[in-house]
C-alpha cells in the first residue's frame, strides 16, 4: 500500500513539474496603449491576441493595458526602452522623435488619397521606416489606419488658413505638427493627449486637430462645436515593440506574432472606415456643425514646411519617393 502512494505521489509532483513547464513555456507580451477600449486599434489588438494564442497554440498570449493605464504614449515608449514594456501603440507623429525619418508621415498633403497612403505604408518605404527606431530600442510591426486629421475648435469655424490666425491649437510632441500649423496661421502647442479635454475647457488652447473618431470617441465635441475637414495630414498609428523582446523571441515565435498583427490590420481597417462613418453622424447629432472647406486653399499654403527639407537629400529622396508611389 506505501508502494502504490509512494508511485501516486510520485506521479503527481512529476504532473504538476510538467504542468508548470508549460505554463513557463507561454510567452506573454506586456502591451500598453492610450486609447479608449471602444477605439478599433484596442478592438484589433484583442482580435490580435485571440490569434496570437490560436496560432502559437497557446504558446503564445499578449497582456492588453488601455486607456493609459501605463502612461501617455511617449511615456509607453520610455517603457519600451527601459525594458518594462514589451510592446506599445504609438501615433507616427511621436514615433518621429525616436525614428527620425518618420517625420516625413507629418507633412500635410502628402497623399493623393487613402489608397495611395496604403501601398506606402504596405510596401517597400513604408516597412524601411518600421526599423528606424531600433537603435533607439523600438521596433515597428504594423501600420494602423488613424484617417486624416482636421481642425475643431470651440468659438470659430474654420473655412480658410486665413481663420487660424491667432488661435490656439493642440499639437501632438512632434516638430512637423508644429511647423504645419504654424505655416497656416496658427499657434501651435504641444499638449497630452490626455490633458487636452480640460486643456479645452479651460481655454488653454483654442482647438486642436484629428480624425473623426478620436474626436468623438474622445468627447471633445462636447467643448468643440466647429469640425472642418480640411483633412490636412494622414498620420497612422504605428505598433512597435521593444528590441529587448524582440531579440529573445525564436523565429518561429516571431513568425507567430507577425502573423496576428497583419490579421490586426486588415480587421482595424474594416473597423475604422465603419468608426469613421459613425463618428461624423453622432457628432452632428450632438450639435457639432461640419464644414467641408476648399483643401486647395490650406494645400497652397504649406510650401514653408516642404521648404525646410531643400537641403536634407535623403528626406527629399523620401517625399519623392512616396509622391511618386515608388
Amino acid at each position: 500500500m506505501k508502494i502504490l502512494q509512494k508511485i501516486v505521489f510520485a506521479l503527481a509532483v512529476f504532473s504538476l513539474v510538467f504542468s508548470c513547464e508549460d505554463l513557463d513555456e507561454t510567452q506573454t507580451i506586456k502591451l500598453a496603449h492610450g486609447l479608449d477600449v471602444n477605439h478599433s486599434v484596442h478592438k484589433a489588438m484583442v482580435k490580435m491576441g485571440e490569434d496570437l494564442i490560436e496560432i502559437s497554440g497557446g504558446k503564445m498570449a499578449l497582456e492588453i493595458y488601455p486607456s493609459q493605464q501605463l502612461g501617455t504614449e511617449r511615456e509607453c515608449i520610455e517603457l519600451l526602452q527601459i525594458g518594462s514594456l514589451d510592446m506599445t501603440k504609438v501615433s507616427v507623429g511621436v514615433m518621429e522623435n525616436f525614428a527620425p525619418r518618420m517625420k516625413v508621415f507629418g507633412l500635410p498633403y502628402l497623399f493623393k488619397d487613402k489608397q495611395h497612403a496604403f501601398s506606402i505604408l504596405d510596401g517597400p518605404t513604408g516597412q524601411e521606416l518600421l526599423d528606424e527606431g531600433t537603435q533607439y530600442w523600438v521596433k515597428g510591426l504594423c501600420y494602423y489606419d488613424a484617417g486624416s486629421r482636421s481642425f475643431y475648435t470651440k468659438d470659430k469655424p474654420i473655412y480658410t488658413p486665413k481663420d487660424l490666425k491667432g488661435l490656439k491649437i493642440r499639437v501632438m510632441e512632434s516638430v512637423t505638427a508644429m511647423d504645419m500649423v504654424k505655416s497656416l496661421g496658427g499657434s501651435a502647442t504641444p499638449i497630452s493627449w490626455g490633458e487636452l479635454y480640460t486643456s479645452l475647457q479651460q481655454g488653454v488652447v483654442d482647438g486642436a486637430e484629428n480624425n473623426p473618431p478620436s474626436f468623438y470617441l474622445s468627447r471633445h465635441y462636447e467643448v468643440c462645436k466647429y469640425y472642418s475637414l480640411d483633412e490636412h495630414t494622414v498620420l497612422p498609428d504605428v505598433l512597435i515593440i521593444g528590441t529587448h523582446i524582440w531579440k529573445k523571441l525564436s523565429d518561429q515565435e516571431k513568425k507567430w506574432l507577425q502573423e496576428a498583427v497583419n490579421n490586426s490590420v486588415t480587421y482595424q481597417r474594416k473597423l475604422w472606415a465603419e468608426a469613421e462613418k459613425e463618428a461624423i453622424e453622432e457628432v452632428k447629432k450632438a450639435g457639432v456643425t461640419i464644414i467641408r472647406p476648399d483643401k486647395e486653399a490650406f494645400s497652397n499654403n504649406v510650401n514653408t514646411v516642404y521648404d525646410s527639407y531643400k537641403e536634407d537629400k535623403d528626406m527629399l529622396d523620401l517625399i519623392s519617393r512616396i509622391k511618386n508611389n515608388n
